[in-house]
């Protein structure tokens, strides 16, 4: 479950469109693009960098697509409701390529692009391009081969480095990538399968990228990954076959670059989530106090099922060791119902681990088929009802707990990163917390864009607060030291 105001980036919803002004100093080529967004964080971070390959080619961006001369639906694939969307909107496209006099390219990437391939351009016949994730910095030459005939770019490929600054959502935050790809093989999950092996950025590529955001004026970065605290390449230089850097080294050697003043991270694997981590998060002063780390079922037979590789005893050892450090930090999960052969005991173990672990919040999901998975092919399948009534009982149980955790911010003073105007009310502005909850005040958003304040917090509901700025807060300095690899 997300806050409203976020929707918008949750797979099943109607997605994101990319909406920027053309950045200045760059020739125009007279033609457009418009990218719909499906699906998570990671679409997300592949649509910046599309736009920005495309607008230093001389593109410029329209949040119309009736005015584009490209299109492009960057898709997801996780459960088919995100996917039949893809397709409507593919229907009306499709028309209008058949009635337009000119030319008209449509794109379609990302995960569905990947999963489908050569059938849907059979299925599509207006279709330009269907590539995959993998190829989001090489839109410009697809673009040029699409000329001539139609392009299915779905191999898989190493993928390359960032050469293009990305066309960032934000002016404040933003994503940079860690890991692409999963090497994990949970039985329900077909992102192994659309994003290929895991393949890991260079430290040094990934703190340079940071410190042109930081001298840009960006504030806040998440690093994300599938599988973000996996290990990174290379082995130590000594022949001991222990790893030259882990995640935890990586948060270390960012830590201190100038400018940023937050850094978050997603997703986590429980598998890899390790003391070292934890210990590293209470640490380090611009690391948030806010965990992402899905949990899926609380039955240790259903993580079994799903080959998860860790227990429900496990994932709460986790939980307690990092409020052992940080006692007010914010966990949120990702939970299925109605995964093939749970009963309803089992379902109603994972309302147990919700209530006993307290989740800040919970996205949930009933259990999908996807193609190319194991599950997708047992006989035990629950159920349509049956996991609609799981997934509405899970719904309440997270509302009723996210409230209730809420509760401890009422009164406080904190810190917010104020994100511009409310959408909603111009007279407000909305930041947020380090805890990753949105806060709304009154005040002018467009001015203080960018700012920390404290706000006093006193509304408080599951999913956000409301309260009145109280004070600007200053600069948060850049921490001491340079690389503190193998603490």
């Amino acid at each position: 479950m997300l806050d409203e105001a976020e929707a918008a980036t949750y797979c099943g919803s109607e997605g994101q469109v990319l909406l920027r002004k053309a950045p200045e100093g760059i020739a125009r080529n007279g033609k457009k693009y418009y990218i719909h967004t499906f699906g998570c964080q990671m679409n997300m971070a592949d649509s910046e960098r599309m736009a920005g390959v495309l607008e230093s080619a001389g593109y410029e961006c329209s949040g119309e697509a009736g005015e584009a001369d490209v299109l492009i639906f960057n898709t997801c694939s996780i459960r088919e409701k995100a996917e039949q969307k893809v397709y409507s909107a593919l229907g009306k496209q499709a028309k209008r390529k058949r009635d337009r006099v000119g030319d008209l390219k449509i794109v379609v990437a990302g995960c569905v692009a990947q999963q489908e391939g050569q059938t849907l351009l059979r299925r599509v016949p207006e279709l330009d391009i269907v590539m995959g994730p993998q190829f989001a910095n090489r839109i410009t030459d697809l673009l040029e081969q699409a000329n001539d005939a139609q392009v299915c770019a779905t191999e898989q490929v190493a993928v390359e480095e960032d050469i293009t600054t990305p066309r960032r959502e934000s002016n404040i935050t933003a994503w940079v990538n860690v890991i692409y790809g999963c090497n994990e093989k949970c039985t329900y999950c077909v992102v192994p399968y659309t994003r290929g092996a895991e393949q890991s950025r260079k430290p040094e590529d990934i703190r340079r990228e940071m410190a042109a955001l930081g001298e840009a004026g960006y504030k806040e970065v998440t690093l994300l990954g599938q599988n973000i605290d996996a290990d990174l390449p290379g082995t130590a230089a000594d022949a001991s076959g222990r790893r030259a850097w882990t995640f935890t080294d990586l948060l270390r050697y960012v830590h201190d670059v100038p400018g940023i003043e937050r850094i978050r991270f997603a997703t986590s694997h429980p598998r890899y989530f390790t003391d070292r981590l934890v210990r590293a998060c209470a640490e380090l002063p611009k690391l948030c106090e806010f965990f992402h780390i899905p949990f899926q079922s609380g039955d240790n037979d259903i993580l079994r099922e799903m080959k998860r590789g860790y227990s429900h005893e496990r994932y709460r050892a986790i939980i307690d060791n990092i409020r052992r450090y940080m006692p007010d930090a914010s966990i949120s999960g990702d939970a299925i119902v109605g995964f093939p052969g749970e009963t309803e005991e089992q379902y109603l173990a994972t309302e147990r681990l919700v209530r006993e672990v307290g989740f800040d919040r919970v996205n949930t999901a009933a259990y999908s088929p996807r193609p190319n998975t194991p599950a997708a092919e047992w006989d035990n399948q629950v159920a349509d009802l049956i996991k609609q009534d799981r997934l509405n009982r899970l719904n309440a149980v997270v509302m009723e707990v996210a409230t209730e955790r809420s509760q401890r911010f009422a009164g406080r003073t904190l810190e917010v990163l104020v994100e511009g105007p409310n959408p909603r009310n111009p007279r407000q502005a909305c930041g947020r917390i380090r805890h990753n909850k949105l806060v709304y005040f009154d005040g002018d958003g467009a001015a203080l864009r960018g700012q920390l304040v404290a706000v006093e917090v006193g509304e408080c509901n599951a999913f956000s607060l409301f309260g009145r700025m109280v004070d600007r807060l200053p600069s948060r300095a850049a921490a001491p030291g340079t690389v503190l690899v193998g603490v």
